[in-house]
């Protein structure tokens, strides 16, 4: 076949293995044996991109002394954003070095585990970040243990390994949450600076709305518009998606211009997400850590450093952080940097705790069961796990026309990816600037409009944070998937999903051994409360419905009744929707609270500063600290809280 002008810089290999995909004598199972390796090659070669000039530190002698030498590396701050840090989110780490190193004075070091997210195509490119989910060198693939109340399953929890943590290889959903979570926050730490009225100008701060003209009623006196993170519409929509808009709106939802405006949360409409006017994504590292940012010549970013524990200083009543010390591998050589002034621990819901308890800040029992000598009792850590829990129903598209080449199992698949690439190569979107989770709407489980008393006269418990707070989140993908995107189906498919925004069950994370190299145990404890159970089955009862109503009805094909789909199951009956959400229950990459925000007489690890309790020199600054989950997706409010930390950090620093 002729090849696009897109294509015509491609190697000669790979241009000979394209033309290979038309020969009509080859085998099936050949073809799509060269169409899975033009595929691979394809990716590498047309999306891939090496930065000409190093931006972060690899050799760690640069940046710490050997543990046991003379050398003495001595910064202001120290951001620990790495360790083994996960998905949720490491998103507030390059806030805050960038923010901090914008005073002059301060000598700030960030430390990340992992390397570039950037630099990796399947990270920058808004469909292709479904590949990074099961890659080891990109994401730890974190199991759960099992879970009573959810079958019995251990689930996949995948958790990024690189900068930008989260932002780089979430779906890219731009909702912040509910104005009454933040003010529930304030309330309950008699802090007001965390009320809506005040903490939103830190949304404001970081946000840069671009404007499309699609989208006139967006009300931007309640946008930032000049921040560094880029949110808009500018990724590509699926035509389902948009009748799922109207299906809802069919079924009672009312519709709503923007769910970070001043009409609130609740309502359906399209989602505003972090990829730009390039259709790129925008995550942490790419906004905060520019070329400019990184030429600072008091700010140093590390990059394959694993923290190990923080450092202290015991020689007084009080223990007072001074440094950490990291390494890149296990059995390879420890380094250690010190803070003159502060260490921020910004690993995630899962590794922040992790770091601190490694360090002896945690439970003590717990701590010497492990051999690990505590520094502070501080029960509260690694406790209080909070997860979205979500469930996915699958159906037939009867237009045979979902993006599943995305994922191509045949040649003619393999075709439609390499157009989709050149489309995306040449600047006009198409379907790599997907971000899957397209549109959403946000619901109580209580509105008596969707959920009439005299079909469900249960009265559950109210765990929203206000009256016009949601407790579920419905949203749409252009097709199935099994597994976190590892298993696709044999025909065209969609999606339809709910998660539960406001769960009352929580568990804990707790250490398997006192290597930092092995992974901590994470058990979100999934659906232990009646009342979350309850919540999910009308989330799914509610879908169903929104299944059968026009004009999506038209779209999904009724007739198609294999029993792997749930075109049927809307005829199920109430205890058998229950198993259908026990049995499938999954993670949505959402996990807080396991250094808590609170009083310390009830479990708090950090105050209203993010101050751990206790400890001289040393916060915390990422979703662990929330006080409760956020009515939505996480990634906004930790943008929000790194923005907010900096600003009250620079103030303190200075004085």
């Amino acid at each position: 076949m002729a090849l696009p002008g897109a294509l015509a810089a491609f190697p000669s290999t790979l241009q000979a293995l394209i033309q290979k995909l038309n020969l009509t004598d080859l085998s099936p199972a050949v073809r799509l044996l060269l169409s899975g390796a033009a595929v691979a090659l394809i990716l590498r070669f047309a999306l891939g991109r090496r930065w000409a000039k190093r931006t972060y530190v690899f050799d760690l002698d640069k940046v710490g002394s050997k543990v046991g030498t003379a050398g003495h590396f001595e910064y202001d701050v120290i951001v620990a954003g790495g360790g083994k840090s996960p998905s949720s989110h490491r998103t507030a780490g390059c806030v805050l070095a960038a923010r901090l190193s914008e005073d002059p004075n301060l000598r700030v070091l960030l430390l990340e585990a992992g390397g570039s997210g950037k630099a990796l195509p399947d990270s920058s490119t808004p469909a292709g970040f479904g590949r990074l989910l099961w890659n080891p060198k990109h994401v730890h693939g974190l199991r759960t243990e099992p879970q009573p109340s959810a079958a019995g399953k251990s689930r996949f929890w995948p958790r990024a390994k690189m900068l930008g943590g989260c932002s780089s290889i979430n779906a890219q959903m731009a909702q912040y949450g509910a104005f009454g979570d933040f003010d529930e926050w304030a309330t309950y730490m008699k802090d007001e600076s965390w009320a809506w009225k005040n903490f939103s100008r830190y949304f404001r701060k970081f946000e840069g709305y671009q404007p499309h003209p699609s989208y006139p009623d967006v009300d931007t006196t309640a946008r930032g518009l000049s921040g560094p993170v880029h949110v808009g519409y500018f990724n590509t929509i699926t035509e389902p998606s948009r009748k799922f808009v109207q299906a809802c709106i069919g079924v009672g939802i009312p519709f709503i211009r923007d769910f970070n405006g001043v009409d609130g949360t609740i309502g359906v409409s399209r989602i505003m997400t972090y990829v730009d006017k390039t259709f790129k994504r925008v995550s942490s590292e790419s906004a905060y850590l520019t070329p400019d940012v990184l030429a600072r010549k008091n700010l140093t970013v590390a990059i394959h450093a694993t923290v190990t524990k923080v450092l202290f200083d015991t020689t007084s009543a009080q223990p007072r952080a001074i440094g950490v010390e990291f390494g890149r591998k296990e059995g390879g050589e420890r380094f250690v940097a010190y803070a003159k002034k502060e260490v921020v621990v910004s690993g995630g819901a899962v590794h922040s705790p992790h770091i601190l308890m490694l360090s002896g800040i945690g439970p003590a029992a717990h701590l010497k069961s492990h051999s690990i000598t505590p520094v502070l009792d501080l029960p509260g850590v690694g406790q209080r796990l909070v997860d979205h829990p979500v469930v996915d129903l699958y159906f037939k598209n009867k237009l045979n026309n979902s993006p599943k080449f995305l994922k191509p199992s045949t040649l003619g698949e393999a075709g439609q990816l390499i157009s989709a690439i050149v489309q995306y190569k040449s600047g006009k979107g198409g379907p790599l600037a997907m971000n899957f989770g397209e549109c959403a709407a946000f619901v109580r489980s209580d509105d008596p409009t969707l959920f009439p008393p005299n079909e469900y006269p249960d009265k559950l418990v109210d765990s929203t944070s206000a009256s016009d707070s949601p407790d579920l989140e419905l949203f749409s993908t252009p097709f199935a998937y099994k597994e976190h995107g590892q298993i696709g189906f044999d025909v065209h498919t969609y999606a339809l999903h709910v998660y539960l925004l406001r769960p009352t069950s929580h568990g804990e994370v707790l250490l398997k051994s006192a290597s930092p190299w092995v992974q901590p145990s994470v058990n979100p404890n999934y659906i232990a409360t009646p009342e979350d159970l309850a919540k999910l089955v009308r989330g799914v009862h509610l879908l169903l419905r929104i299944a059968r109503t026009e004009p999506l009805a038209s779209v999904l094909d009724a007739s198609f009744t294999r029993p792997d789909l749930d075109h049927q199951t809307h005829l199920c009956t109430n205890e058998e929707i229950e198993s259908l959400v026990r049995e499938r229950v999954e993670t949505v990459y959402h996990p807080v609270s396991t250094c808590r925000m609170a009083p310390r007489e009830e479990g708090g690890v950090v105050g209203s500063d993010l101050r751990v309790y206790g400890v001289q020199g040393l916060r915390v600054c990422d979703a662990s600290v929330f006080p409760w989950i956020v009515s939505g997706h996480t990634a906004g409010a930790c943008y929000a809280i790194g923005e907010k930390l900096a600003d009250e950090m620079k103030a303190e620093l200075r004085a």
